[in-house]
């Protein structure tokens, strides 16, 4: 029997499957910009903007709406599918990711393009600047407003990030929760090779974090978390999401080749025809 919460799983896994197809397009027409840590991240994403985060692409300076920061900056491809998704900007203009005098580049800037709360790119920068806004909304502002922010693995080697860590624990940020993509691969190879990260549970535990871990592919463990980061008072939350680099595109996946490698033309039809088959088996479930 097709519960309703499988319905709106198979709506949020046919959500991010679209916007795969639009990172692996506008990678592949830019001919640069990182495809594997952007398709990493799509599921996080999708579970963020389409079931978790309060939001008006209509007015994106709403000042209740849920702000959102992308640390890890490079994987922008991945923020813009998801706002032009969202509403914020036309699909088309997607095509113009890099160009020159395009709203879309290399890295997000927030004094160009609607949604974009954080100009991201230096790591360890992003949830700093996180931590700065869930402090003004708790309390300056004194709003409801939650902060999320999206951190790489290899982004956790950063001192930055421990200062934010703990600070956010300090000033009690229970309104922040940041998502760790770990899908355990930087651009120099495995991130147990080039600065071992781990135990990156107990070290976000130590620094005062309430720390939960989920599959980073599974819509329904991503749902469940972001509901219990919610519940959590006094402390702020992180949740290490175990994920593949390249998720979604056989070929990419697991390969540092792709972390900062766009898919040539030929990549990007075999890929689209992976995601294309990908979804007629969501529909065959939901039949």
């Amino acid at each position: 029997m097709k519960t309703e919460t499988d319905q709106a799983e198979r709506k949020l896994k046919k959500t991010a499957c679209g916007i795969r197809r639009n990172i692996i397009k506008m990678l592949t027409e830019s001919k640069s910009g990182h495809t594997g840590g952007s398709l990493s991240a799509v599921d996080i994403l999708t579970s963020l903007y389409f079931y978790k985060m309060r939001y008006k692409p209509s007015e994106p300076y709403w000042t209740d709406r849920d702000r959102f920061v992308l640390s890890k900056g490079h994987a922008a491809p991945a923020l813009y599918a998801v706002l032009s998704e969202a509403g914020y900007f036309p699909k088309e203009e997607l095509a113009t990711l890099r160009k020159l005098g395009s709203r879309l580049q290399g890295h997000p800037d927030r004094r160009k393009l609607p949604g974009v709360e954080a100009s991201t790119g230096s790591l360890g920068q992003g949830i700093s600047i996180a931590c700065g806004i869930a402090l003004c909304g708790k309390h300056i502002d004194k709003k409801s407003y939650r902060v999320y922010a999206l951190l790489g693995d290899g982004e956790n080697q950063e001192g930055e990030v421990w200062e934010a860590a703990m600070s956010a624990a300090h000033y009690h940020l229970d309104n922040l929760c940041a998502v760790l993509d770990y899908n355990g691969l930087q651009i120099d190879g495995k991130v147990l090779d080039v600065m071992n990260i781990d135990p990156i549970s107990d070290k976000w535990r130590a620094f005062g974090w309430n720390v939960m871990e989920a599959d980073g592919h599974s819509i329904g463990e991503l749902t469940k978390v972001l509901d219990e980061a919610e519940t959590v008072k006094g402390r702020p939350s992180i949740i290490i999401a175990k994920t593949i680099k390249g998720k979604g595109v056989s070929f990419m996946e697991g390969k540092v080749k792709y972390h900062g490698t766009a898919p040539t033309y030929e990549e990007c039809e075999k890929g689209l025809c992976e995601l294309d088959e990908y979804e007629k088996n969501i529909n065959r479930e939901g039949a």
